[in-house]
């Protein structure tokens, strides 16, 4: 077995975006709109799960910490506390545990980003409808075919890969362009 041709799946998946994103500018666009939520205030909300979650973190830190330069804190959220999941989990069930965060501490104005490489994750399409509720933009990674979470956000990325560690490798990157483009709007001076 050769573990370079498991490669060649992601290096098509990443030739497809590239190509995709180049007509759509989503990156550009989810930047802009994000950079516009710090310039007012507002903060961003991130959720996701096993993987997902992880990546959900370390956009967050990013954010709170520094990506290339130091800046400013800007307000970045994931709602992945333990103590929060497991309360939110015994007493409403694994479904409500993204949805109850964004209840907390979502308000119109802000921006909530959803990971799923299905598409179809219960607890996800629970916090999007809440983030709809609360009246904040919504930024949708999905894998696949998008599943049911296909349509319901304002920005969407779609990585019709197979497994998910290859749609979680594609979506980290985007996460980090959109990173790159939000410190470039705020940030001119650092690049």
């Amino acid at each position: 077995m050769n573990l370079l041709e498991s490669y060649k799946t992601e290096f098509t998946l990443l030739e497809n975006f590239i190509k995709e994103e180049e007509k759509r500018g989503e990156t550009e666009k989810t930047a802009k709109a994000l950079a516009e939520v710090f310039k007012n205030g507002k903060k961003v909300l991130i959720c996701g799960n096993g993987g997902s979650n992880c990546d959900a973190l370390h956009f967050a830190e990013e954010f709170t910490g520094r990506f290339r330069a130091d800046r400013r804190a800007l307000p970045a959220i994931a709602l992945s506390d333990s103590s929060h999941i497991t309360c939110v989990g015994n007493d409403y069930g694994f479904d409500y545990i993204f949805s109850r965060g964004v209840e907390a501490y979502g308000q119109e104005g802000d921006m909530f980003f959803g990971i799923s490489t299905s598409g179809n994750s219960p607890n996800v399409i629970n916090a999007v409808n809440a983030a709809r509720k609360a009246n904040m933009k919504v930024c949708l990674l999905l894998g696949k075919d998008g599943g049911k979470l296909k349509g319901m956000g304002d920005f969407e990325f779609i990585i019709p890969g197979k497994t998910s560690d290859r749609i979680q490798e594609i979506h980290m990157m985007i996460l980090h362009i959109i990173i790159e483009g939000v410190e470039k709007i705020l940030f001119p001076e650092n690049y």
